[in-house]
């Protein structure tokens, strides 16, 4: 079987969501690089897998999919296994949890933690823009009030959804990845355990290895 393809840079946060989920089932797979200086995402190579002309776009032989969220769950679905059942929909109850941590990752805490990437780290390093310290300021404020629900669930739970590691937790990665690498990765430090869950992510060797290649150069 041909490993399925990937197209972006394994740096980009959406792209990096997909990948994690293909090391976590074990996928094989090949990372197509997309030069945005080129503008090979404006392609009609590239629009032809993503009309919107952005990353990432997913190939699996006739299958061609874009919206990293969508990917992931279709990469996750496939490669389903006992070792890795990552949607739980066998589980009426646990895939409701799993869709619930998902939502709250995509509404409430990527809204609040995603500006500080961009202000701390994007802007300055790839736009050559000043960091905006009020724009810091207002996400960490609504970011402490969002760590809050998530330190107490996770007093309860290892992970989000439950006792067992889902794609709400893998969904999580990318950006907070980034945001350990600002000023503000101390924070954690007030939440004892999202800090010990986040711990947990780091520890395995699908983060581990994607980390490697997405680190900022300092």
């Amino acid at each position: 079987m041909a490993p399925v393809k990937v197209f972006g840079p394994a740096m980009s946060t959406n792209v990096a969501r997909v990948l994690v989920c293909l090391e976590e089932v074990g996928a094989e797979y090949e990372v197509v690089n997309i030069d945005f200086q080129a503008k090979e995402h404006k392609s009609p190579e590239h629009l032809a897998r993503n009309p919107f002309g952005q990353i990432p776009a997913f190939q699996d032989g006739d299958v061609v999919l874009f919206e990293s969220r969508a990917i992931s769950k279709y990469v996750l679905r496939k490669f389903k296994s006992p070792k890795a059942d990552l949607l739980r929909e066998g589980n009426l109850k646990e895939a409701a949890m799993v869709d619930v941590w998902t939502e709250v990752e995509a509404h409430q805490y990527n809204p609040a933690l995603s500006p500080v990437v961009y202000e701390c780290l994007i802007n300055p390093a790839m736009r050559g823009i000043p960091t905006n310290q009020k724009v810091v300021e207002e996400s960490l404020e609504k970011l402490r009030k969002v760590l809050d629900v998530y330190d107490a669930r996770l007093a309860k739970h290892a992970y989000l959804a439950g006792d067992f590691l889902s794609f709400a937790d893998l969904n999580h990665f990318p950006y907070t990845f980034y945001f350990m690498a600002t000023p503000h990765a101390p924070l954690f430090d007030s939440y004892p355990h999202v800090k010990a869950w986040w711990e947990r992510l780091m520890a395995r060797p699908s983060m581990k290895k994607l980390g490697a290649t997405m680190a900022p150069k300092p």
